[in-house]
């Protein structure tokens, strides 16, 4: 099954007087793509988060972040006096050259980057474990989301796929159309030549090769493989990378095709096959 890139998740929990929230956003990249935000006292087992996210989510470019809260009685932080002055004095400043009324600048300064630090507080192996738990938790959650916008991504390719062998199937009603066309065309051009003496064989010749040169048999063939090889990868996990690959190969197929049809109901099938292809590569780069 496939699983989209783009996904939310959110899980919440209470340690001992701590509370904790985790959110992770993850959007599409080739590669992983990682940015953490944590408060002070789970910065000292960072790798262990990253090891998680890594093994839980793949790849992606992922935001995760670690919020904590009291939830009753904590041991209070340490206030960084020097930064809270500075922050007070720019503040002030800045509120008495906008002309507002004075505001109540201790609870905003509070709340400023490293004002309080949480740094003495120590972290034991439990709550760490706890913690960790919870990361997986909001990356099984993540995951659940990835996979319900990856139902819906499967379904819209699958339907573009179709729509593409559809087209498949209508090309050989013009084929005998399109060869019978240019036999009379290069008829027309010779009778035009009434005067120009005309070697049969070499003629018969000549017109044998210039019609296999627009047979379309074998790109029609390696087409319809591709197609069904896309359809057969979609089921297997994190096939994202492989089904762009995929695509590339139906592209040039594809491509081929147009260049031989030389026909103009083939032609335009051609042209919504490129299209529909075109919404096949946007959906599979989102696609993990």
């Amino acid at each position: 099954m496939l699983l989209s890139m783009t996904g939310f998740g959110k899980t919440n929990g209470v340690f001992g007087a701590k509370k904790v929230s985790i959110e992770i956003r993850s959007l599409n990249s080739k590669s992983l793509d990682l940015n953490l935000k944590f408060v002070g006292p789970y910065k000292e087992f960072e790798s262990e988060i990253r090891k998680i996210v890594a093994e839980q989510l793949d790849r992606g470019k992922i935001d995760v972040g670690v919020y904590l809260e009291s939830a009753g009685s904590i041991e209070a932080g340490t206030i960084n006096t020097e930064l809270a002055v500075h922050y007070f004095n720019q503040i002030k400043t800045l509120n008495e050259k906008l002309g507002d009324q004075p505001a109540d600048y201790l609870s905003l300064i509070l709340r400023m980057p490293d004002v309080v630090s949480n740094q003495s507080i120590e972290v034991s192996e439990e709550e760490k474990m706890w913690v960790l738990d919870l990361l997986s938790q909001t990356c099984l959650a993540l995951n659940k989301f990835r996979q319900q916008e990856g139902e819906v991504l499967e379904q819209d390719l699958t339907d573009r796929i179709l729509a593409i062998k559809k087209g498949l199937q209508e090309i050989p009603q013009y084929e005998a159309e399109r060869i019978k066309t240019v036999k009379e065309r290069i008829q027309k051009g010779l009778q035009d030549l009434a005067h120009a003496s005309v070697d049969q064989n070499r003629l018969e010749q000549e017109m044998i090769f210039y019609i296999e040169k627009m047979d379309v048999s074998e790109e029609k063939i390696r087409l319809l493989n591709h197609l069904d090889y896309f359809l057969e990868t979609m089921k297997l996990p994190l096939s994202g990378k492989k089904l762009g690959f995929i695509a590339q190969e139906i592209g040039r197929e594809i491509n081929t095709l147009g260049s031989k049809s030389n026909h103009a109901a083939m032609q335009k099938i051609v042209v919504d096959m490129k299209d529909n292809l075109e919404k096949i590569k946007e959906q599979v780069l989102n696609t993990l």
